[in-house]
């Protein structure tokens, strides 16, 4: 059965806007898509959703090859997320990408406020360069990647409500293995995600960072935020069992695949002003063919 189908989703106008962000989903977010085809197909179009919300605020600020100022990137960002937000508290939308958000944070009960958090982390993107501390950090993680942990819960179906706290922590996990893995990437953005006092304490300084070479500094760096993502994922895992079981598969699968940026990070010796940490082909059938039968199996 069609996914829209199967979720009850008639209405043209916002079949339209559900199949655009599934499209930006499949087209950015191939882990990300990959994990959301294991759950019951009712469910993916609302995943999708939350997906294409994020990813459009997303390119308004990171489109590398855009031509616009900071400013004009604040402006639209402004712009569109507020429009956004407006829409969301009116409980209606016609917007291509806010259309189908409406819809899912109405029929899931969703918080307006954790859209509201992820968009002032999208706001910071374009003012703040680096984050002295690891709770400075929190306060751009929590919008940027916890809160859509928060906002998939609803969704995947909840059997105690301490999947909530777990889903913020795997969320937060999920966000520092991006940082590990794309701090060159980042520098290219003018940024640095990793906190500050926890380098200078590791002896590596923002030369060292600017030259782009892997140093025993940067290396015993990585080490250690590679440390944090693993405690955040085990602290995490147990409360996939708090979930719907139809759903576990997926957050299973995609815990393994994020978490797992890591562990490409050590394959290539933590080269990653080099290389880039790629989850490979075979990881992924490897993760997604058993989930794939867990998740047949509870949905029987």
């Amino acid at each position: 059965m069609n996914e829209l189908d199967a979720a009850g989703i008639t209405d043209p106008a916002l079949r339209a806007s559900y199949a655009e962000c599934k499209r930006l989903n499949s087209l950015h977010g191939k882990t990300y898509y990959l994990a959301t085809l294991l759950l019951p197909p009712a469910k993916r179009p609302h995943v999708h959703a939350l997906y294409g919300f994020a990813r459009y605020a997303d390119e308004i600020v990171d489109d590398l090859e855009s031509t616009l100022t900071q400013e004009e990137k604040a402006e639209a960002l402004s712009s569109w997320g507020n429009g956004v937000l407006a829409d969301l508290r009116a409980g209606v939308s016609h917007d291509h990408i806010g259309a189908a958000l409406v819809d899912t944070v109405n029929r899931f009960d969703i918080p307006i406020a954790h859209f509201e958090a992820f968009l002032h982390s999208m706001t910071m993107d374009l003012t703040v360069s680096e984050y002295q501390s690891y709770g400075d950090l929190m306060e751009y993680v929590y919008g940027s990647a916890s809160v859509i942990g928060l906002q998939m819960v609803p969704i995947l179906g909840v059997l105690d409500p301490a999947a909530y706290a777990a889903a913020e922590k795997l969320g937060t996990a999920f966000q520092l293995a991006n940082f590990i893995r794309d701090v060159g990437e980042d520098l290219e953005r003018g940024r640095v995600y990793l906190p500050i006092d926890e380098l200078t304490a590791a002896g590596v300084t923002s030369e060292m960072l600017e030259e782009r070479v892997l140093t025993p500094e940067i290396r015993n760096a990585l080490k250690f935020q590679i440390e944090r993502v693993r405690r955040l994922q085990r602290e995490a895992t147990p409360g996939i069992q708090m979930l719907a079981a139809e759903s576990r598969a997926c957050i299973e699968a995609a815990g393994e695949l994020y978490c797992g940026i890591v562990d490409e990070v050590e394959k290539i010796d933590y080269q990653i002003f080099e290389k880039r940490a790629v989850t490979s082909t075979w990881r992924r059938i490897k993760v997604a063919l058993p989930a794939l039968i867990r998740a047949r199996r509870a949905r029987r």
